[in-house]
């Protein structure tokens, strides 16, 4: 009987270890799918209209009469404010709440922010 017990505690001790490291390699996994930097987004959702600068000076965003991402007048506006313009979008600016993440949309209104400090 002992030696089933020794032999069952060997294999729950073989089934934790694989579990543990089962769970190890799928967080690295998510680690490594992590969302796009707030640059990265913005250079692929938002720079064609507003510049990779934010300061609406290309063509399609001169044409549409963007605002300049950098001016005093949108980095005035709060974080929940610019977040509401990202998510349901202002004229002419598309919508993006279904196409983005919430935290994506966070990581754009961080990059304002560091863009204006540039500025």
């Amino acid at each position: 009987m002992q030696h089933n017990t020794h032999k069952s505690a060997g294999w729950t001790l073989i089934s934790t270890v694989s579990l543990f490291f089962a769970a190890a390699s799928f967080g690295v996994s998510l680690l490594s799918a992590a969302p796009a930097s707030g640059a990265d987004t913005f250079k692929a959702k938002c720079a064609a209209c507003h510049g990779p600068d934010g300061s609406g000076s290309t063509a399609m965003g001169q044409k549409m009469k963007v605002h300049d991402l950098r001016s005093p007048d949108v980095q005035k506006q709060t974080d929940d404010e610019l977040t509401a313009i990202i998510t349901n979008g202002k004229p002419p600016m598309p919508a993006y709440g279904k196409t983005l993440t919430p935290a994506e949309i966070h990581q754009i209104v961080v990059y304002l922010r560091s863009i204006a400090a540039k500025s």
